[in-house]
């Protein structure tokens, strides 16, 4: 009877943010897991990945900070990547067919981590633009160390439009907290932009320039 009470208790005190935070967790750690597998990983490596990507950049965004580190004091985040991987084993042959799984939950996990970089930035009553940095280190920064851990070269120093979508949402936040707009609609806003931003980038094929060496050689004329 005391465990349901806590439970309630626990259900009832949840805030829209943490909503966010969770669910961007779970997205966010399927995303590292479905990698991990794809790379035969065993479980233990498949579940260090999905938590790295999980919490990574809302960390580093926490000791920038300098407050507590979210997933120190609430285990419920390590459970969730947890969630993810049994998630991952129960219906791999579902996931597998699903050829967008991992770009599906990794938009959906930037998305709603850069809102929850941003919100919890401004709670500390920092400027809007540090609030855009942090969103965008809580967004991406998991994803570069997903990355690394598997060999990849990281999503943010390749050509695509990745870092830049965390950006283009924390204007469109900024833009709407200076109108004046409910935190809901802020929310939707800025997640819309990130996921919109990403999706659209990848479907058309749209990035950034490349930075190059040196200069082409200039034809000359015969």
């Amino acid at each position: 009877m005391e465990l349901l009470n806590a439970i309630f208790n626990w259900f009832s005190n949840i805030t829209m943010l943490q909503i966010i935070d969770f669910v961007g967790t779970f997205a966010f750690a399927i995303s590292g897991i479905r990698l991990a597998s794809a790379k035969q990983f065993d479980w233990f490596g498949a579940y260090v990945v999905g938590a790295a990507t999980a919490i990574g950049g809302g960390t580093l965004r926490d000791v920038m900070l300098d407050v507590p580190v979210f997933w120190m004091h609430d285990g419920f985040y390590l459970s969730c990547t947890g969630l993810a991987l049994l998630w991952v084993i129960l219906f791999r042959k579902f996931l597998v067919h699903m050829h967008n799984t991992f770009f599906i939950f990794d938009a959906v996990g930037l998305a709603l981590f850069t809102i929850v970089g941003i919100q919890k930035t401004l709670d500390c009553d920092l400027p809007i633009w540090v609030a855009i940095v942090m969103g965008t280190m809580t967004g991406a920064a998991g994803g570069v160390i997903r990355d690394v851990l598997i060999n990849e070269v990281p999503l943010i120093f390749r050509k695509e439009i990745y870092a830049m979508a965390c950006v283009v949402g924390g204007v469109v936040f900024g833009i709407c907290d200076w109108s004046g707009c409910a935190n809901a609609i802020t929310h939707i806003a800025c997640g819309t932009a990130v996921f919109l931003t990403r999706v659209l980038a990848v479907k058309y094929q749209i990035c950034l320039p490349t930075l190059k060496a040196e200069d082409e050689p200039i034809n000359k004329k015969r």
